[in-house]
């Protein structure tokens, strides 16, 4: 298939070459010139005769941006992936507009790193149409060996951004318990190997939710949250002894606290988590019989 794939960088260019790979004929570019591509010097004339466009570029400005050069070239049926990751509310906004052109706009931000763009090993999460996602799912497979369809338009960068908050609120909650094994005496490579043996360590972090969380199944008690807020205690306690901040680890043992003022203290002390749901005004639950069938695929 030919195809345009505007955007050569960390990622981009990876992604493109796999396309090519593939066997697709990859109309690409730039804003420098990459060695390996048929690369054209200005982003209209990679696209001219193109069904499939896909973007990789660093945030939503520089979406807009080719947005406002391609425009004008786009052809009513083409498709627009675009990889990067963007702001659901621009996303939305430039679907609309081009789909009064005849484009289909999806958003399919990735995730994986340069290594996962590199080897193929990559989640792509699409938003948007689904009879067009299942049209070029097969080309999708060329760059990233988990596509999965979202929702519409704007939901795959929503799960991206979802994603990274997520990653970074556990990097900065392990950076903090990193310190305070540490400081409190152990040996880091001790600490690692032990963190890794624990319950926490030995499971996917959000294979997990799938047992409590997600089904709102508090009772009985895995682990109540009597011995988790004692737990939460003696640990900032000892952070208080060794001399390290834990900010996270604190709104962690203030949210049990909350909890057990609920009147909930031997129930799983994930329920704490339901606090959340009430502040948001959103309830998270996926039947069992759901979170089965997903977690086998």
């Amino acid at each position: 298939m030919r195809l345009a794939f505007i955007g050569l960088g960390t990622m981009g260019g990876p992604m493109a070459a796999n396309l090519q790979r593939a066997g697709h004929e990859v109309r690409a570019h730039d804003l420098r010139r990459v060695e390996g591509f048929n690369w054209f010097a200005a982003a209209p004339d990679a696209v001219q005769d193109c069904e499939l466009l896909f973007t990789s570029v660093p945030g939503p400005d520089d979406v807009d941006a080719v947005a406002a050069k391609l425009k004008p070239v786009l052809r009513p049926g083409t498709a627009w992936f675009d990889l990067s990751t963007n702001s659901p509310s621009r996303v939305r906004r430039l679907h609309g507009d081009l789909a009064r052109e005849g484009v289909q706009f999806l958003d399919a931000p990735v995730s994986g790193g340069p290594s996962g763009a590199k080897s193929g090993k990559l989640a792509i999460w699409v938003g948007g149409e689904r009879a067009t996602y299942e049209r070029y799912e097969s080309v999708l497979r060329a760059i990233g060996d988990q596509p999965l369809y979202i929702g519409a338009i704007g939901a795959g960068t929503v799960a991206k951004l979802a994603h990274n908050c997520g990653s970074f609120a556990i990097h900065a909650a392990m950076a903090e318990i990193f310190t305070l094994g540490v400081k409190a005496g152990v040996e880091p490579l001790a600490l690692f190997r032990a963190l890794r043996q624990g319950a926490t360590g030995r499971k996917r972090t959000f294979d997990r939710l799938a047992e409590h969380f997600l089904p709102g199944k508090y009772d009985p008690a895995a682990f109540s949250l009597r011995l988790a807020h004692k737990d939460a205690t003696l640990a900032l306690e000892l952070a208080r002894e060794a001399g390290v901040p834990m900010k996270i680890g604190q709104i962690a043992l203030d949210e049990l606290s909350r909890a057990i003022e609920r009147g909930w203290i031997d129930r799983d002390f994930r329920a704490a988590m339901t606090l959340q749901e009430e502040r948001a005004g959103v309830d998270v639950r996926i039947t069992p019989e759901k979170l089965r069938a997903a977690l086998e695929e």
